[in-house]
């Protein structure tokens, strides 16, 4: 079912037991689509009352939903895929609108949103069942059982406001579990919307629950004494903050966190693979994914010419509005990130990095006060320059010359971060040393952006994660613990 996006979504509310609950706080925030510089919504910001109100219908819902066969939350989840493909084009064109992403990238993460069901479904039917063997002594029996602990919190990013809720939603409930999710305060009308979904499938009260807010949200969830587990993704700051305190609460916690990753171009790359697939891995969705390339290591040879094509085919890309036919890049999320972005840019240039390619002064004619910016592309960097080092999560390239492969492996294991980084070559053996020597969750061969599908866990090592359980299908183990049942009769 295809519906319009509307011009303006007004106060969004809580879904609380079922309900949608108006809040009562005194703290909004606006919501904006990027591309216009418009406000699209207003959102609330929890009071710490408000979200112990949803804890506490969670865990109430607990008790109930635990009960049920497993069979039946299967069917639950069937309905909710089935819901989402019927929305997939109108979930998708909310996502561009609030985000700023292009509709194409929308579908993307829908379609991965999608699958994250799919995988908790497939999980349901496999590894949730228990494992049992007789007389492991005389006359004793020994069995493992799963069972789902209670009630989660979820905390999710500005960057993918459908696609990560639903790295852990589905996982957790079909194992019995409840969740409290808080969506990001910047993007938060595609996890309203989603709410219809739960709704028109009739999945019981207080099971999926979504209040808004921020910090204090945060809080509660780490602090309550009936979560029993938080999972983050977002920035390293804040997942500290959240690991740290899960940890001091003795709380469950998944955080992926930050990231800052390399593309290894080696001499006997096919460069008509190549080109395409960094200047996608750099720019797509603006460079605000955790997943996006920030360092290009060129190494030997092909360094001039890689660095020719590239600012050649990154020069083409349409920026404007996402929602727009033949558009390649649309706006960052906020002013506030394309300040940050640009800070970055002037950065660079004061520590001597030179610009091969200027985004700052990128116009959109049709969108003017639009939070715009072009690719940029520094050549001349060092690994020790803070462009080099740090996450600017934006549409910034950083080309580095390197001599060897173990040059630039040596580059990737210096750096503090090891979400993911790449190898374009035709070579078995460098492919091989690569994946085996770099230290980094995710790695690609001759792949531009390392992303696991649903069935995997999602990667990531160093200042990139926390925790021992990453998201997707390691969540299996999270939202549940073994029981070991010894018998004698």
């Amino acid at each position: 079912m295809l519906e319009e996006v509307q011009k303006n979504y007004g106060k969004l509310k809580f879904y609380i037991n079922g309900q949608r609950v108006e809040s009562k706080t005194e703290t909004w925030g606006n919501v904006y689509n990027p591309a216009k510089d418009e406000v699209i919504a207003q959102v609330p910001f929890s009071t710490r009352d408000e979200a112990r109100e949803a804890i506490q219908f969670a865990q109430e819902a607990f008790e109930k939903w635990r009960e049920l066969p497993i069979t039946t939350r299967l069917q639950y989840l069937f309905m909710i895929k089935f819901k989402l493909e019927e929305y997939y084009e109108t979930l998708s064109r909310i996502v561009t609108q609030n985000h700023g992403k292009t509709i194409h990238e929308a579908r993307g993460e829908l379609r991965r949103a999608i699958e994250s069901v799919e995988s908790a479904i497939s999980v349901a039917y496999t590894l949730a069942k228990g494992e049992h063997l007789d007389q492991v002594s005389q006359d004793v029996d020994e069995s493992v059982v799963r069972e789902p602990l209670g009630v989660f919190g979820i905390v999710t990013p500005f960057n993918f406001p459908v696609m990560v809720p639903f790295w852990f939603i589905p996982f957790a409930i079909v194992l019995g579990n409840t969740v409290v999710v808080k969506p990001s305060e910047i993007t938060p009308i595609a996890m309203d919307y989603v709410v219809r979904v739960f709704e028109e499938v009739k999945l019981p009260q207080g099971v999926v629950n979504v209040v808004h807010g921020a910090k204090d949200v945060v809080d509660e969830f780490l602090s309550n004494r009936l979560v029993q587990g938080v999972t983050f993704v977002g920035s390293t700051r804040v997942g500290r903050y959240v690991y740290e305190g899960a940890g001091r609460f003795g709380k469950r916690a998944i955080v992926q966190a930050g990231a800052k990753n390399f593309v290894v171009v080696m001499p006997d790359a096919d460069l008509n693979r190549v080109i395409p697939s960094i200047v996608s891995a750099f720019f797509g969705n603006a460079g605000q994914r955790c997943l996006a390339a920030a360092n290009l290591v060129v190494v030997g040879s092909v360094y001039d010419e890689v660095k020719r094509k590239f600012v050649e085919a990154s020069r083409q890309l349409r920026l404007g509005y996402g929602l727009d036919e033949g558009v390649d890049m649309g706006p960052l999320v906020t002013m506030d990130a394309k300040r940050r972005v640009v800070g970055y840019i002037e950065k660079g240039v004061g520590e001597g990095a030179k610009l091969l390619l200027d985004g700052r002064g990128v116009v959109v004619s049709d969108y003017p006060r639009g939070y715009f910016l072009g690719p940029t592309i520094f050549d001349e960097v060092t690994p020790e320059m803070v462009i080099a080092r740090e996450e600017i999560f934006g549409p910034v390239a950083c080309i580095i010359r390197a001599k060897s492969l173990d040059e630039a492996i040596d580059m990737i294991n210096g750096s503090n971060y090891g979400n993911a980084a790449s190898i374009f070559t035709s070579s078995g053996y460098y492919a091989r040393k690569f994946r085996r020597e770099v230290n980094a969750g995710n790695i690609g061969i001759n792949v531009g952006v390392a992303q696991p599908m649903a069935f995997f866990p999602f990667g990531g090592r160093k200042e990139s994660f926390f925790g021992v359980l990453h998201g997707q299908m390691d969540s299996v183990d999270f939202f549940t613990d073994r029981k070991v049942v010894i018998e004698r009769w």
